[in-house]
């Protein structure tokens, strides 16, 4: 019999078409930590080569990627692959997978501003607050400059959601 208990959240991927732009944005504007500088794998008999052959299948050839960490001890990984393609429409929301992450920052405004002025965009016209003029809680929904979806919470997830339906 095993036990069921909450794990951990460690990290998530990201590709990109430009490692170099992806960490400048990620450690600037997010304040995320680089933790492993930009690196080249290639596709050989190394153990990570190994491995990413495994997990990509034979014909990858190479690709860079770099290494952060949120302030809160996630880890976040960039990967910028060779022949790498921006989708048409990145916000595919009804197709099966992920299509956004969440950072949270008590000024959603500003930060949503410096996303902006660092080549993002906005999904939203401005925030909007999930119990208005109950709760201080509020969110948008926002693209980096390189198409990836993120939202911003002014509040924990817990918070916003432990205060009942909407």
């Amino acid at each position: 019999m095993s036990n069921t208990y909450p794990r951990t959240f460690s990290h998530i991927g990201i590709s990109v078409p430009h490692l170099d732009k992806a960490v400048e944005f990620y450690t600037q504007v997010l304040g995320w930590y680089l933790i492993m500088e930009p690196t080249e794998i290639t596709e050989d008999n190394s153990a990570i080569g190994e491995m990413c052959t495994d997990v990509f299948g034979a014909g990858w050839e190479r690709f860079k990627i770099a290494h952060l960490s949120t302030g809160d001890r996630i880890g976040v990984e960039l990967f910028e692959f060779k022949n790498q393609e921006n989708p048409q429409d990145n916000f595919e929301y009804w197709k099966t997978g992920i299509f956004h992450f969440c950072v949270q920052d008590p000024n959603v405004e500003e930060l949503a501003e410096r996303i902006v002025a660092a080549g993002g965009k906005k999904r939203m016209e401005k925030p909007r607050y999930y119990y208005p003029g109950e709760k201080p809680y509020r969110m948008i929904y926002m693209e980096d400059p390189f198409g990836n979806i993120l939202e911003i919470y002014s509040h924990s997830y817990e918070l916003i959601y432990s205060a009942g339906a909407y």
